[in-house]
Protein backbone atom coordinates (compact mmCIF):
# COMPACT_ATOMS: atom_id res chain seq x y z
CA UNK A 1 0.00 0.00 0.00
CA UNK A 2 1.10 3.52 -0.66
CA UNK A 3 2.02 6.11 1.63
CA UNK A 4 -1.18 8.27 2.23
CA UNK A 5 -1.20 11.47 3.40
CA UNK A 6 -4.31 12.12 5.88
CA UNK A 7 -5.63 15.27 7.52
CA UNK A 8 -7.73 14.78 10.85
CA UNK A 9 -10.02 17.54 11.33
CA UNK A 10 -9.75 19.18 15.11
CA UNK A 11 -11.97 21.01 15.92
CA UNK A 12 -11.32 21.24 19.62
CA UNK A 13 -13.25 17.85 21.27
CA UNK A 14 -12.64 14.91 18.89
CA UNK A 15 -10.90 11.90 20.18
CA UNK A 16 -7.94 12.46 17.80
CA UNK A 17 -5.14 10.25 19.05
CA UNK A 18 -6.66 6.63 18.74
CA UNK A 19 -7.91 7.50 15.38
CA UNK A 20 -4.61 8.99 14.47
CA UNK A 21 -2.95 5.82 16.04
CA UNK A 22 -5.22 3.81 13.72
CA UNK A 23 -3.80 5.03 10.87
CA UNK A 24 -0.40 5.24 11.74
CA UNK A 25 -0.42 1.34 11.97
CA UNK A 26 -1.80 1.31 8.16
CA UNK A 27 1.40 3.05 7.73
CA UNK A 28 -0.58 6.67 6.77
CA UNK A 29 1.36 9.92 6.99
CA UNK A 30 -1.32 11.85 9.75
CA UNK A 31 -1.55 15.05 10.39
CA UNK A 32 -4.22 17.45 12.28
CA UNK A 33 -5.71 20.61 10.51
CA UNK A 34 -7.84 22.96 12.14
CA UNK A 35 -8.01 25.18 8.49
CA UNK A 36 -8.75 24.95 5.43
CA UNK A 37 -5.25 25.90 4.37
CA UNK A 38 -3.87 23.20 6.63
CA UNK A 39 -5.59 20.34 4.53
CA UNK A 40 -4.59 21.66 0.95
CA UNK A 41 -2.02 18.95 1.21
CA UNK A 42 -3.97 15.91 1.97
CA UNK A 43 -4.95 13.09 -0.03
CA UNK A 44 -8.15 12.43 2.28
CA UNK A 45 -9.94 14.09 5.18
CA UNK A 46 -10.72 11.94 8.13
CA UNK A 47 -13.12 13.69 10.51
CA UNK A 48 -13.12 11.97 13.75
CA UNK A 49 -16.62 11.93 16.36
CA UNK A 50 -16.90 12.58 19.99
CA UNK A 51 -18.14 16.32 21.39
CA UNK A 52 -21.23 18.55 20.82
CA UNK A 53 -23.08 18.81 17.80
CA UNK A 54 -23.19 22.85 18.52
CA UNK A 55 -19.72 23.45 19.49
CA UNK A 56 -18.58 21.25 16.85
CA UNK A 57 -20.46 23.24 14.43
CA UNK A 58 -19.28 26.67 15.30
CA UNK A 59 -15.79 25.51 15.46
CA UNK A 60 -15.84 24.84 12.06
CA UNK A 61 -17.74 27.43 10.83
CA UNK A 62 -15.07 29.79 12.82
CA UNK A 63 -12.35 28.42 10.94
CA UNK A 64 -14.19 27.73 7.70
CA UNK A 65 -13.52 24.43 7.61
CA UNK A 66 -17.57 23.84 7.01
CA UNK A 67 -17.38 25.47 3.49
CA UNK A 68 -14.21 23.46 2.86
CA UNK A 69 -15.82 20.19 3.34
CA UNK A 70 -18.77 20.90 0.94
CA UNK A 71 -16.41 21.74 -1.57
CA UNK A 72 -14.47 18.63 -0.71
CA UNK A 73 -17.42 16.32 -0.78
CA UNK A 74 -18.94 17.91 -3.73
CA UNK A 75 -15.62 17.53 -5.73
CA UNK A 76 -15.43 13.64 -5.14
CA UNK A 77 -12.64 13.65 -2.67
CA UNK A 78 -12.19 11.29 -0.10
CA UNK A 79 -13.88 11.22 2.74
CA UNK A 80 -14.24 9.36 6.21
CA UNK A 81 -16.34 10.83 8.63
CA UNK A 82 -16.90 9.22 12.29
CA UNK A 83 -19.75 9.46 14.79
CA UNK A 84 -20.50 12.61 15.40
CA UNK A 85 -18.26 12.81 11.85
CA UNK A 86 -21.43 11.02 10.32
CA UNK A 87 -24.06 13.70 11.92
CA UNK A 88 -22.81 16.87 10.83
CA UNK A 89 -23.09 15.72 6.90
CA UNK A 90 -26.84 16.06 7.30
CA UNK A 91 -29.21 19.57 7.62
CA UNK A 92 -29.38 19.45 11.51
CA UNK A 93 -29.84 17.35 14.71
CA UNK A 94 -31.96 17.34 17.87
CA UNK A 95 -28.86 17.54 19.59
CA UNK A 96 -28.03 21.19 18.89
CA UNK A 97 -29.23 24.66 17.55
CA UNK A 98 -26.94 25.19 14.58
CA UNK A 99 -27.39 23.72 11.21
CA UNK A 100 -25.75 20.90 9.56
CA UNK A 101 -23.41 20.84 6.44
CA UNK A 102 -26.37 19.57 4.68
CA UNK A 103 -24.22 18.04 1.96
CA UNK A 104 -27.17 15.29 2.66
CA UNK A 105 -30.14 15.50 3.59
CA UNK A 106 -31.58 13.97 6.67
CA UNK A 107 -30.94 14.89 10.59
CA UNK A 108 -29.56 13.68 13.59
CA UNK A 109 -32.62 12.30 15.94
CA UNK A 110 -32.26 10.88 19.77
CA UNK A 111 -32.74 7.25 20.40
CA UNK A 112 -36.47 6.80 22.12
CA UNK A 113 -36.45 5.54 25.79
CA UNK A 114 -39.91 4.49 24.96
CA UNK A 115 -38.39 0.77 24.48
CA UNK A 116 -36.59 1.10 27.82
CA UNK A 117 -33.39 0.17 26.15
CA UNK A 118 -30.24 2.11 27.35
CA UNK A 119 -29.52 5.22 25.58
CA UNK A 120 -26.51 5.98 24.92
CA UNK A 121 -26.57 2.46 22.81
CA UNK A 122 -23.22 1.63 23.82
CA UNK A 123 -21.58 -1.73 22.78
CA UNK A 124 -21.06 -3.83 19.95
CA UNK A 125 -23.31 -4.25 17.19
CA UNK A 126 -23.55 -6.20 13.86
CA UNK A 127 -24.02 -3.73 10.49
CA UNK A 128 -25.83 -4.65 7.13
CA UNK A 129 -23.72 -3.27 4.57
CA UNK A 130 -26.56 -2.56 1.70
CA UNK A 131 -23.39 -2.72 -0.94
CA UNK A 132 -22.51 -4.82 -4.11
CA UNK A 133 -20.45 -7.82 -3.10
CA UNK A 134 -17.29 -6.56 -4.72
CA UNK A 135 -17.31 -2.54 -3.27
CA UNK A 136 -14.47 -1.72 -1.77
CA UNK A 137 -15.84 -0.51 1.98
CA UNK A 138 -16.73 -4.70 2.42
CA UNK A 139 -13.51 -6.57 1.22
CA UNK A 140 -12.75 -9.00 3.88
CA UNK A 141 -16.04 -7.94 5.96
CA UNK A 142 -19.23 -9.31 6.62
CA UNK A 143 -22.86 -8.51 7.93
CA UNK A 144 -22.03 -11.44 11.15
CA UNK A 145 -19.11 -8.89 12.19
CA UNK A 146 -19.17 -6.56 14.66
CA UNK A 147 -18.44 -3.02 15.31
CA UNK A 148 -17.75 -0.27 18.41
CA UNK A 149 -20.93 1.99 18.93
CA UNK A 150 -21.15 5.24 21.78
CA UNK A 151 -23.66 7.31 20.94
CA UNK A 152 -26.92 9.14 21.65
CA UNK A 153 -28.20 9.68 18.26
CA UNK A 154 -28.52 8.60 14.59
CA UNK A 155 -29.68 10.25 11.52
CA UNK A 156 -33.01 9.97 9.56
CA UNK A 157 -32.48 10.02 6.26
CA UNK A 158 -33.70 8.98 2.40
CA UNK A 159 -31.39 10.99 0.63
CA UNK A 160 -31.27 8.99 -2.59
CA UNK A 161 -27.32 9.98 -2.94
CA UNK A 162 -26.35 7.51 -0.18
CA UNK A 163 -26.03 4.24 0.28
CA UNK A 164 -27.19 3.72 4.01
CA UNK A 165 -25.70 0.94 6.52
CA UNK A 166 -28.39 -0.60 9.00
CA UNK A 167 -27.96 -1.73 12.35
CA UNK A 168 -30.93 -2.62 14.92
CA UNK A 169 -31.00 -0.79 18.46
CA UNK A 170 -34.79 -1.20 19.28
CA UNK A 171 -35.48 -1.17 15.64
CA UNK A 172 -33.71 0.03 12.74
CA UNK A 173 -31.41 2.62 12.25
CA UNK A 174 -28.62 3.87 9.89
CA UNK A 175 -25.34 3.34 10.98
CA UNK A 176 -23.34 4.70 8.26
CA UNK A 177 -23.62 5.98 4.54
CA UNK A 178 -21.42 5.45 1.47
CA UNK A 179 -21.67 8.22 -1.40
CA UNK A 180 -18.94 8.31 -3.80
CA UNK A 181 -15.96 8.39 -1.69
CA UNK A 182 -17.85 9.40 1.10
CA UNK A 183 -17.75 7.12 3.78
CA UNK A 184 -19.42 7.94 7.28
CA UNK A 185 -19.79 5.58 10.26
CA UNK A 186 -21.85 6.09 13.19
CA UNK A 187 -19.57 3.42 14.75
CA UNK A 188 -15.87 3.73 15.61
CA UNK A 189 -13.73 2.30 13.38
CA UNK A 190 -10.84 2.62 16.06
CA UNK A 191 -12.43 0.85 18.63
CA UNK A 192 -13.23 -2.22 16.48
CA UNK A 193 -10.37 -4.09 16.54
CA UNK A 194 -9.76 -6.10 13.67
CA UNK A 195 -12.44 -5.31 11.55
CA UNK A 196 -12.47 -1.86 11.89
CA UNK A 197 -8.85 -1.64 11.40
CA UNK A 198 -9.73 -3.13 7.89
CA UNK A 199 -12.73 -1.03 7.02
CA UNK A 200 -9.84 1.46 7.34
CA UNK A 201 -7.40 -0.27 5.59
CA UNK A 202 -10.11 -0.65 2.99
CA UNK A 203 -10.32 3.14 2.32
CA UNK A 204 -7.16 3.88 2.16
CA UNK A 205 -6.82 1.14 -0.26
CA UNK A 206 -9.44 2.96 -2.51
CA UNK A 207 -7.92 6.30 -2.60
CA UNK A 208 -7.01 6.85 -6.14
Amino acid sequence: MNVRKLAVVDYGTGNLRSVVKAFEHLNAKVFLAQRPQEVQDAEAIIFPGQGSYDNCMASLRKSGLDRFLKSWISDNRPFFGICLGLQVLFEASEEGDLPGLGIFKGKAVRFSTASHLKVPHMGWNEVQWDLAQDHWAIKSISESDQFYFVHSYHVESNDPRIHLLKSDYGGTFISGIISQNCIATQFHPEKSQAKGIQLYRNFLENIC
